[in-house]
């Protein structure tokens, strides 16, 4: 065992859990990954890791958890609120990506768990992380077209998937071509594109 498992609080090791798993995400099938791999990782026993998560599930709970906090976090602080509608959009949209870039194992988690038809609890955090980023695009867009900033004939909804369905196909294509750098510079060019379909005529 190394130095760096050794005392931990059981908060620490939730996290170090949870942040092992996102790595191991990057590299394989979330679902594939066992707890032996995870407690290998770490330098424990799998006893260990059943401590502090009873179940596997609760594992990808706990992701989720840490996911939806630190996702929301980076991507409010990249957001100027002083700055117009189009221009939060932006920076919510290149945040979200930057996030994803640092973070690969991440998407293959969220895509894993929404293709399962069991009504989890890690698939009910996803969607509640859902429509939490979905509401707080709506805000940004609303509040842009009753200042004028937006087009006052724009779909918000419509709006709204485009914006989220394209971060999707840019993260599908960085994970078919494993080139993360590719997203990052691709990701300002889609989002210029999206940008003339917002602004006013």
């Amino acid at each position: 065992m190394t130095s760096r498992t050794k005392n931990k609080t059981a908060e620490q090791r939730r996290l170090e859990t949870v942040e092992t798993l996102i790595d191991l995400a990057a590299e394989q099938n979330p679902s594939s990954i066992s707890t032996q791999a995870l407690a290998d990782k770490m330098g424990l026993t799998q006893g260990a890791i059943f401590r502090h998560f009873p179940t596997k599930e609760s594992i990808f709970s706990g992701v989720m958890g840490w996911v939806a906090d630190r996702l929301m976090k980076h991507i409010h602080k990249a957001i100027d609120t002083d700055a117009v509608a189009i221009d939060q959009l932006e920076s919510m949209f290149l945040a979200h990506i930057s996030f994803v870039s640092q973070h690969p194992g991440i998407p293959r988690i969220l895509f894993g768990e929404l293709q399962h038809d069991k009504d989890s609890v890690p698939k009910q955090m996803v969607k509640k992380l859902i429509v939490q980023y979905a509401d707080l695009l709506r805000n940004i867009m609303q509040a842009g077209q009753e200042k004028g900033q937006l087009n006052p004939d724009l779909d918000i909804e419509a709006a709204t998937l485009l914006f989220i369905g394209s971060i999707q196909g840019l993260v599908m294509q960085s994970m078919l071509a494993t080139d993360r750098q590719n997203m990052l510079a691709t990701a300002q060019s889609v989002f210029n594109v999206y940008r003339q379909s917002l602004l006013p005529a």
